[in-house]
């Protein structure tokens, strides 16, 4: 494993309260030295990063690979390829394959083509169900041992309230985070978008935000009462981020997520049966939209995660109330996320909090720092590079993306896993990049 010397960057850490000019060296899969500019020996790769910052590695908490059982939408190694071309990492993928991810040789399975693939690391979510059927809890223990890092039904909520509260429970023994898609399905049942003027228009039945705030208010009461973690994904409404809010005020356990498609678009994306606007939780108001951001700001909301949800073209080209939920993410989530920056006031350093520094914390896994002596996963971004969304052009296997021929400013430029150049932009320069895996 050879060294690399990152040099002429902006290095932002706020893991270790660190950010300026500064010069870094990775060997043997370690940071080995954090220094003035000029001032660290050489290494077997140099990368120049004026203009770029130089960031502790990206995490994404919450994707969907697919594999095992639906490898037609993506593999491991094709989400981990995207992951590292959007300068991500490390990913955790959720159990929401077939069969689930409800048993230790499952999770063992996800492990071993994360090390074939050999790209970003990935990390598995168990479920917290058999079968993610929601009527008993699945072998936590098992798949602890072998390798997840959190539990969870997403796509799925967790409807009996005792599975609940047995699984904040028993997750705590083993120190894991339970992760929750928030519905209650008696109020969104049938709906596909969100409950508001467009579905009216458009003649669509509604899902009302009622239906993910009831949710997130019985599992913040569980919570108070069990104990364990509690973590709120793709959180989407304004209710969701006061209930939440208040929560931690009172020192509870509890995090949550906002997605890049949450506060970017509203439900007006739909636009006339665009089903790549199509989601669950589904695009909301302008107001839920400011919430969320408002969120993010004041540290209500941890992190960002793209809920990269790829799906074949076949299930998206249908009728919009026949239609897949979800979009592709691990593309453009950190440009999108940059526009929080540019646009919305949030500094630098909260934007690295939320993509790397929270989701590491929040998972129990390494990074989110730039500490020597810590893991060698680095991000280095141009934030002013200029690009167009083609989805033609991603690495996933799947191309649902409302962002299709977006505009887009903010790029990874390299991804280093372990020490190693994963990922590198083809152009150094600002402009629109043809990407390339690293050799």
């Amino acid at each position: 494993m050879g060294s690399i010397l990152i040099t002429g960057g902006t290095v932002i850490d706020p893991a270790n309260d660190r950010q300026g000019a500064f010069d870094l060296r990775l060997a043997d899969g370690l940071v080995e030295a954090i220094g003035a500019p000029g001032t660290l020996a050489a290494a077997d790769l140099q990368i120049e990063a004026a203009g770029c910052w130089v960031v502790p590695g990206l995490i994404d908490m919450h994707v969907h690979l697919r594999e095992p059982g639906q490898e037609y939408k993506e593999t491991v190694a094709s989400g981990a390829r995207a992951a590292v071309a959007g300068g991500f990492t490390a990913v955790a993928c959720m159990a929401n394959t077939n069969p689930v991810n409800d048993s230790g040789a499952v999770t063992t399975y996800i492990v071993e083509q994360s090390r074939r693939a050999d790209l970003a690391r990935v990390y598995p979510i168990g479920a917290v169900s058999v079968g993610l059927l929601g009527d008993r809890l699945a072998e936590i223990g098992e798949m602890h041992e072998a390798g997840i890092v959190a539990v969870s039904d997403d796509g799925r909520p967790i409807m009996d309230s005792a599975l609940m509260r047995r699984a904040l429970e028993y997750s705590s023994m083993f120190g894991l985070v339970v992760s929750v898609h928030e519905e209650d399905l008696a109020l969104s049942a049938e709906g596909c978008m969100n409950e508001g003027p467009t579905a009216f228009r458009l003649g669509l039945k509604g899902m009302p935000a009622a239906a993910e705030e009831a949710m997130v208010a019985r599992d913040i009461a569980l919570l108070e009462r069990t104990g364990g973690r509690l973590h709120i994904a793709h959180a989407s409404t304004a209710g969701t981020v006061d209930l939440v809010r208040r929560a931690k005020a009172r020192g509870l356990a509890v995090t949550a997520e906002a997605t890049p498609h949450h506060f970017t678009l509203t439900e007006e994306a739909v636009g006339e049966y665009d089903t790549n606007a199509k989601m669950s939780p589904p695009l909301r108001l302008a107001s839920d939209v400011a919430a969320v951001i408002a969120g993010l700001s004041d540290g209500t909301i941890d992190a960002i995660a793209s809920d990269h949800a790829p799906h074949h073209r076949d299930e998206k080209d249908v009728e919009f109330e026949c239609a897949a939920h979800g979009i592709v993410g691990l593309e453009t989530s950190l440009a999108l996320s940059l526009a929080l920056v540019r646009e919305h006031g949030l500094t630098p350093a909260a934007l690295v909090r939320a993509m790397s520094v929270a989701p590491a914390r929040i998972l129990g896994v390494p990074g989110g720092s730039l500490a020597v002596g810590g893991a060698a996963d680095v991000t280095v971004i141009d934030p002013d590079a200029s690009w167009s969304v083609d989805p033609d052009h991603f690495h996933s296997k799947s191309r649902n993306t409302p962002f299709g021929g977006w505009s887009l400013n903010g790029q990874a430029c390299a991804t280093i896993v372990g020490g190693v150049l994963k990922w590198r932009a083809a152009e150094p320069a600002a402009g629109r990049r043809k990407r390339s895996a690293a050799q």
